[in-house]
């Protein structure tokens, strides 16, 4: 059925908000005339992102429950009751045909809100261990949507669809685009390319570890580096980079282009972020991923290791990183074959579909 009035609700991080706008950019692809509406968390960065976007997003005033003893996670019941009565609310007032929640504190009340009022409803879980919020839905919910096997552990069987994540095919578009991707970082086109990235706000991890091992980076002749450090460091960084100076490492605080620095990587590291995973599978080059132990559940690991699993990337943990990283990917860089085997290995476990079939599961619900 064609969908006309949607809800889409998450947020917190771009792993929840940019497969949310991927959704809502595939619906408005099959009906221009549908009317989306985003429901998020104030204070998030859905509020910025999805009016960018170019979507309408209402907020509600929603936090998470604190690991450490704080006076808000006594608030909290009270704000989850008025946020679910305010979710309630603008359901009832735009009458959406289905709610999808994608994770986030806003996803919780939205779609418990949509439930109480008996309309479809669909999950689409990004990580290989889901978080909290999405555990407590499954049973009411009617399709939740994965990117990873295996998680009958945690959500009911019959409701499950394996789609993948959604990703912005812009980023991963790359074939064709090596010679310009080069050129556009002032490469060497006959040295090896390694990627660094470590998220927006960057990885303390990762710059460490770059900036603990310059001699011997400084020592591959053979090797260059572009190295996306993040905002919260970049200038940290610049001036470690001053006294240090040499040609083969190139860095930045935000990549614009996506599409070329993949295509510019012989092999790239990387956070294991579950759209990061995603891109990664569909990008195809070798990847050594050190994930973050600062997120709930070490969901990072998880999603790493259903790679490690199969054969299709490298693991490197956090602790290990200012030790081992570099000393992992500059072994690695010369095995031409078992390059050869992460490429065909993690090529197999891309979902390049994965927004056009969750698009399709909503669709067949409403229907």
């Amino acid at each position: 059925m064609k969908l006309h009035r949607v809800i889409i609700s998450g947020g917190g991080t771009g792993g929840h908000i940019f497969p949310a706008i991927a959704i809502a950019d595939e619906i408005k692809m099959r009906n221009p005339k549908a009317e989306i509406l985003f429901i998020g968390a104030i204070g998030k960065m859905e509020m910025e992102k999805v009016p960018n976007a170019g979507y309408t997003i209402e907020g509600l005033n929603i936090v998470g429950f604190q690991r450490k003893i704080s006076f808000s996670n006594f608030l909290l019941p009270f704000k989850i009751a008025k946020s679910l009565l305010k979710a309630r609310s603008i359901i009832r007032e735009f009458k959406p045909q289905a709610v999808v929640g994608v994770g986030g504190y806003a996803s919780g009340p939205t779609l418990q809100a949509a439930t109480m009022l008996k309309l479809p409803t669909l999950v689409q879980e990004q990580n290989s261990f889901p978080g909290k919020t999405n555990k407590l839905l499954s049973s009411k919910v009617k399709v939740i949507c994965t990117a990873y096997e295996g998680l009958e552990r945690f959500f009911p069987k019959e409701k499950i669809r394996l789609t993948g994540n959604p990703v912005r095919h812009e980023m991963v578009t790359i074939g064709g685009k090596r010679e310009e991707a080069i050129n556009h970082y002032g490469f060497n086109s006959a040295k090896k390319t390694i990627l660094i990235i470590g998220g927006s706000l960057g990885a303390r991890t990762l710059n460490n570890a770059l900036v603990g091992n310059l001699k011997v980076i400084m020592d591959q002749e053979d090797v260059q580096i572009l190295w996306q450090c993040g905002k919260l460091y970049f200038e940290q960084m610049l001036e470690t980079m001053n006294q240090n100076i040499f040609d083969s490492v190139k860095l930045v605080q935000f990549i614009e282009r996506m599409d070329l620095a993949y295509a510019a990587a012989d092999i790239i590291i990387s956070r294991a972020g579950a759209i990061s995973v995603s891109e990664l599978c569909l990008i195809g080059k070798p990847v050594v991923l050190v994930p973050s132990p600062n997120v709930a559940e070490d969901h990072q690991t998880k999603n790493a290791m259903a790679l490690v699993n199969k054969n299709a990337a490298v693991l490197v943990k956090d602790s290990d990183a200012n030790e081992h990283l570099f000393s992992t990917v500059f072994e690695l860089l010369k095995n031409e074959s078992r390059m050869q085997e992460y490429r065909s290995e993690i090529k197999k476990l891309a979902r390049p579909n994965a927004t056009v079939d969750i698009v399709n599961e909503l669709e067949k619900i409403v229907g």
